[in-house]
């Protein structure tokens, strides 16, 4: 019998789940608010009821075979979510125990950009690759590092924290207690960040100038960009700039075969690609000029839980 796999996408917004099988086939998709305020009893409770609708509308007669879950700060080796920020469920999140005696299935988790990672492998772009970085760009950077087709994990479960290289020692403040991480400039909230800094600096006119900086969008950045805004356009180089640079050490460390731009301000297409790629090559070791490919993931949002559903492939079905 063909097999199935339940997958979990909890975000800071809105949990995803549904039924996937081998070939990315969904069934019962479903977006929700996580309650990621609200106490972790709260969440359970919520997911337990989705879950028994899920599979009794959706499960029967088919063979469910395992759970892979999707979240943030979710470490693999202890299926802990650990020290979670935005969420008001505690510093140790036992999501892996939870989910696994709600469902009776075995059950696996891992950061979303580690999932990403899986899910672009399995089913995505990155089919056939066995050595390739996933960068997910959103209100951070997160990472998922593929070597020899297996998820880097590292010795504590935390391996490919690129969003927290360091940029500039006295730069931006991070969320993280650092200073000059370089999701403070390669991501939605950094290109903000670096916009609010050119109003101060540039006299050209602008129509961001008129936009308060909570208001302010990514998507806005990009049209105002596309339409010539000088703020913008120069927003999208320095912030390719840093993202180019910093893509080409991560290269130094692993000569991967491609990297794959994921998560909002993937969508701006070129105008983050081309500052990206011409400094990415300017900053490589000569041995692996003109050899690295940069794409942005054609995976639609929507189709977030592929990556928590090859991770139960991955590590309950593939190798079983």
């Amino acid at each position: 019998m063909e097999k199935w796999v339940l997958a979990i996408d909890v975000g800071g917004t809105f949990t995803k789940l549904g039924l996937v099988n081998a070939k990315g086939d969904i069934l019962g998709a479903k977006v929700y608010d996580t309650g990621a305020k609200l106490p972790y009893k709260d969440f359970l409770s919520k997911l337990g009821i989705e879950l028994r609708q899920l599979l009794s509308t959706h499960g029967k007669g088919i063979d469910v075979v395992a759970a892979g879950v999707g979240a943030p700060n979710a470490n693999m080796h202890t299926g802990q979510m650990e020290d979670p920020p935005n969420f008001n469920w505690g510093t140790r999140v036992p999501l892996a125990k939870s989910i696994e005696d709600m469902c009776n299935l075995p059950t696996t988790i891992a950061n979303d950009a580690n999932a990403a990672a899986l899910g672009e492998m399995t089913f995505g772009m990155a089919r056939g690759m066995k050595n390739f970085v996933v960068l997910t760009l959103g209100t951070g950077l997160g990472s998922g590092i593929i070597i020899n087709g297996e998820l880097l994990t590292g010795e504590n479960g935390m391996a490919g924290e690129i969003g927290h290289v360091n940029v500039d020692p006295h730069g931006r403040k991070c969320n993280c207690g650092l200073t000059g991480c370089l999701e403070n400039y390669a991501s939605v909230t950094g290109l903000k960040r670096t916009v609010f800094e050119l109003i101060s600096e540039m006299r050209e006119e602008s129509t961001l100038k008129q936009i308060s900086f909570d208001d302010l969008t990514g998507v806005m950045i990009a049209d105002a960009a596309h339409n010539g805004d000088p703020i913008a356009l120069k927003a999208f180089q320095l912030t390719g700039e840093v993202l180019g640079s910093k893509m080409a050490d991560t290269a130094a460390h692993l000569d991967p075969e491609a990297f794959i731009l994921t998560g909002g301000l993937g969508k701006a297409g070129d105008l983050l690609l081309k500052p990206t790629i011409a400094s990415m090559e300017k900053n490589l070791f000569i041995a692996y000029r003109g050899s690295i490919k940069v794409n942005i993931s054609t995976a639609p949002s929507s189709h977030a839980i592929l990556g928590p559903a090859a991770l139960a492939f991955h590590y309950h079905v593939d190798h079983s």
